[in-house]
C-alpha cells in the first residue's frame, strides 16, 4: 500500500493532465453540439485506455523497486550494478551512484595503502628495537643480582609488548598471512615455556607441564603468539602457586594458574577489545606488572583464535585461578 500511495504521488501531475484534457475535450466536443452519448463514450474510452496504461506502468516501476530493493540488500557487502532506470532523474542518481562507488575504491585503496606502510612501519620498528633490548638482555645477565633480575623480568615484558604492538597490526589482515604447515605441538609449547621460565623463577612459582604426543596443522608463528599471552597473564595474576601446561592427546592445550581468578560476570567479556575488568582496573600489587592491564592481550589471543580456526574457552574461580583452553581440533585447518 506504500508504495501504492507513493507512485500515486510520483505521477499525479501526468495524472491531473490527463483528466484535465479529457474534460477539455469533453467541453470542447459538447459546445460544437456533438451527442452526449458520442463524449461520454470518448470519456469512457480514453479513461480505459488510461487505466491500462497507468497499470502497466504500474507493475513495471514494482519490478523496478524490486530490483532495487534487492540492490539495496546485496550493497551492503559487495559492489552492486544499478538497476536499468529511465528518465532525466533516474540516469542522474545512476551516476551519482556510480561516482560514489569509484570514491569507495579510491579510499579501500588509499587504506589498504595506508595499512601496508604502518605495517612496514611497526615490522621495521620491532626489529630495531629488539638489538637493544638483546644488548640489554645480554647487560643485565652478566650480573646475578636481584636489581639484574628485575630488569631482565621487565625487558622481557617490553619484548611481550612489543610482539603484541606487531602482532595488533597484522592481525587487521587477511588469510593470506597464514604459513601452514603441520607441527609437533609439544615442540611449540616447550619453546615458549623455556622463554618464560626466567618469570617463573623470580615470581617463586611452581610450574608443571604435561605433555602429549600430538601433531597439528596449524601456524606455529600465531599459535606461539597464542599461548605466550595466555602464559603472560597466567604469571602476571598469579602471586602464589603456580601454572600447570597440559596438552591432551585430542589436541587441547589448557593453561591454568592458581592465580586471583576472574568474576564471574567479567568471564563471558574477557576476550572483549579494552575489556580489563575488575582485577585488571586494580594494579598486581607486586609492581611486576608495569601498571594496570590494557584489555589487548585476550582480545588478541581470541582473534589470532579466530584467524586459526581453533576454539578458545576460559573457565575461572575469584581466589582459585583461571584456565584458558586452547582447542586445536575445533575445525580442520588444510595445507594449500
Amino acid at each position: 500500500m506504500r508504495f501504492f500511495r507513493e507512485f500515486l504521488k510520483d505521477r499525479i501531475y501526468p495524472i491531473l493532465w490527463g483528466l484535465v484534457a479529457i474534460g477539455v475535450c469533453a467541453a470542447v466536443f459538447w459546445l460544437y453540439g456533438i451527442r452526449s452519448d458520442a463524449i461520454a463514450y470518448a470519456v469512457l474510452l480514453c479513461f480505459v485506455v488510461g487505466v491500462l496504461f497507468a497499470l502497466v506502468d504500474y507493475f513495471k516501476e514494482l519490478r523496478r523497486h524490486f530490483a532495487r530493493l534487492q540492490s539495496i540488500k546485496t550493497a551492503a557487502y559487495e559492489k552492486t550494478e544499478i538497476p536499468d532506470e529511465y528518465g532525466v532523474a533516474a540516469n542522474d542518481y545512476a551516476d551519482l551512484v556510480k561516482a560514489l562507488w569509484d570514491r569507495i575504491d579510491r579510499l579501500e585503496d588509499e587504506q589498504f595503502r595506508e595499512r601496508m606502510e604502518a605495517e612496514d612501519y611497526y615490522t621495521t620498528w620491532v626489529h630495531q628495537i629488539k638489538t637493544p633490548l638483546a644488548v640489554m638482555q645480554m647487560t643485565v645477565k652478566s650480573e646475578d643480582t636481584e636489581q639484574s633480575r628485575a630488569l631482565a623480568a621487565e625487558l622481557f615484558r617490553t619484548e611481550q609488548y612489543v610482539d603484541m604492538a606487531l602482532g595488533y597490526i597484522r592481525l587487521g589482515e587477511d588469510s593470506s598471512d597464514l604459513t601452514v604447515r603441520e607441527y609437533d605441538l609439544d615442540e611449540l609449547i616447550r619453546a615458549s615455556i623455556r622463554r618464560f621460565a626466567p618469570q617463573f623463577i623470580a615470581k617463586k612459582l611452581a610450574f608443571s607441564y604435561e605433555p602429549s604426543k600430538v601433531t597439528v596443522v596449524t601456524d606455529g608463528r600465531w599459535f606461539t603468539f597464542l599461548l605466550e599471552q595466555l602464559l603472560s597473564n597466567a604469571v602476571k595474576y598469579t602471586y602464589e602457586g603456580g601454572v600447570t601446561v597440559t596438552l591432551t592427546e585430542d589436541a587441547k592445550v589448557i593453561v591454568k594458574d592458581t592465580g586471583i581468578g576472574i568474576a564471574p560476570d567479567d568471564v563471558p567479556r574477557v576476550f572483549e577489545k579494552g575489556f580489563t575488568g575488575a582485577n585488571g582496573r586494580m594494579n598486581t600489587g607486586d609492581g611486576s606488572n608495569g601498571g594496570r592491564a590494557t584489555g589487548l592481550g585476550l582480545y588478541l589471543c581470541n582473534k589470532v583464535a579466530h584467524k586459526l580456526n581453533i576454539g578458545l574457552s576460559v573457565e575461572s574461580e575469584v581466589g582459585k585461578g583461571t584456565a584458558f583452553t586452547v582447542d586445536m581440533q575445533k575445525e580442520e585447518i588444510t595445507v594449500e
